[in-house]
């Protein structure tokens, strides 16, 4: 057999060219279009989606962790007796932060008591005068009633020359005396009454005298007091330092602060763009700078009423030629559930959070 037939032996064709087997499927022409068509498909159905869901979450990266926190003072001043406490402890509600000397404070309550004995023992003995000039003015009564019958019966006589003129001037000056002198009495035991409230029976403690000297009791028991700062609730005390025992503390200047470690949360200040869906109640993630990697759950505990410039000291004129609207922000307080052995969140920390709003679009949007 000659060499050319040996060649297209195993198939029909052209001398000298071998016939490969074609693969079965999608040829190469028609595979280009098909992939940029899924790939166009892909983008779309991609973008619908970050469309149809893209709105349910809110992120604000202008967040930061806030908790209670108070500047320690008293109302009233002193010299600094002892600070308990050092710079960064823990303390607990109740617990004694600072004393003033307490000495002069207990010498004024003592003066208030003193006085209030002074006023109580003031009042009883006013009751008891006050029963006295009843006393004499039944006394004088029962002489001015002597008067009276000596003055008719020696104005009987007078006229029948049984006693002289004198005589009947003398009663009848008498009986004038003592009536004077009665009501003389009346007017002083009417102003004593009226300095016992209207009532000799009353109570001496409900009397507005003892009432009065009770308060400057009290006062000086308040200052008194007032001369030892407890802590108004559980956190970490700082800036203690500052104050020191054999200083003059005025009133209600701060001696140090207080940071609560149990009334802690985030507030964000989300853009008011960012805010149509957003209500209380929605759950939070929480991460925290300093804990990369860690997330706190949490919930919007509110949504403040006012943008945050709204009370600044200068707040923005709108009334001007060349006004630039900005775009708000209104601050959220969100509320971090915290669990024992979470990391400490301290106050001012950087937080990024995240709000679930739990909306999304419908395709009926779009029409």
């Amino acid at each position: 057999m000659s060499q050319t037939a040996r060649v297209g032996a195993p198939g029909v064709g052209a001398p000298g060219v071998v016939d490969r087997p074609r693969r079965a499927g999608i040829s190469r022409h028609a595979l280009g279009p098909m992939l940029m068509i899924a790939g166009i498909i892909a983008v779309g159905a991609g973008a619908l989606t970050f469309w149809l869901y893209g709105g349910r979450y809110v992120s604000v990266d202008d967040a930061y962790v806030r908790a209670a926190k108070e500047a320690l003072s008293t109302d009233v001043a002193g010299i600094v007796a002892e600070v308990p406490v050092k710079d960064g402890q823990q303390v607990e509600k109740g617990q004694v932060l600072l004393r003033l000397d307490p000495r002069q404070f207990k010498i004024a309550l003592a003066g208030a008591k003193a006085d209030l004995a002074e006023t109580a023992l003031t009042l009883r003995a006013m009751q008891q005068d006050y029963h006295r000039m009843l006393t004499d003015i039944e006394v004088k009564q029962s002489q001015v009633q002597a008067d009276q019958a000596n003055f008719d019966r020696y104005a009987t006589l007078v006229k029948g020359g049984g006693v002289t003129r004198a005589e009947y001037d003398n009663a009848r000056f008498a009986l004038s005396a003592d009536q004077h002198a009665v009501e003389a009495l009346k007017e002083h035991a009417a102003v004593q009454l009226a300095r016992l409230g209207g009532s000799a029976d009353t109570p001496v403690e409900q009397l507005p005298q003892y009432l009065a000297a009770q308060a400057k009791v009290d006062e000086a028991q308040r200052e008194l007091d007032h001369t030892v700062i407890h802590a108004p609730f559980t956190g970490t005390v700082t800036d203690v330092d500052s104050v020191q025992p054999g200083m003059y503390l005025a009133a209600s200047t701060a001696a140090f602060g207080l940071v609560s470690s149990e009334r802690v949360w985030v507030e964000a200040d989300p853009k008011e763009t960012e805010l149509t869906w957003v209500k209380p109640g929605d759950p939070v993630e929480v991460t925290v700078d300093t804990y990369p990697g860690r997330t706190w759950p949490g919930v919007v505990d509110s949504i403040m009423p006012n943008s945050g410039s709204e009370f600044s000291v200068l707040p923005a004129q709108n009334t001007s030629g060349n006004w630039v609207k900005v775009v708000q922000r209104i601050p959220v307080r969100i509320r971090v559930d915290r669990h024992p052995g979470d990391p400490e969140l301290r106050t001012g920390m950087s937080v990024e959070a995240s709000i679930d709003t739990g909306h999304a679009r419908s395709l009926a949007d779009l029409y």
